[in-house]
């Protein structure tokens, strides 16, 4: 199942809801488990930027590559 950010908002709001009730919170409700599965949905978030980023600096760098090998192959 996939979640849109709202979802999300809404779902990490619910959770940090029942987190700050404490001892009150509903008995059986897995605070902390939805709390871990959101830091790993932030960091995977991060991680797929960073992975984006370097995918797009590697593809300018071929393209720069491939013009210096054409410039190279035409001057021979």
């Amino acid at each position: 199942m996939i979640l849109s950010a709202s979802q999300l908002r809404a779902l990490r709001q619910r959770n940090d809801e029942e987190l700050r009730k404490g001892n009150y919170a509903k008995h059986g409700y897995p605070a902390n488990t939805i709390q871990d599965l959101l830091h790993t949905v932030e960091a995977l978030k991060s991680e797929k930027k960073k992975w984006k980023k370097v995918a797009q600096e590697r593809g300018e760098l071929l393209n720069k590559m491939s013009g210096m090998l054409e410039i190279y192959n035409k001057s021979k």
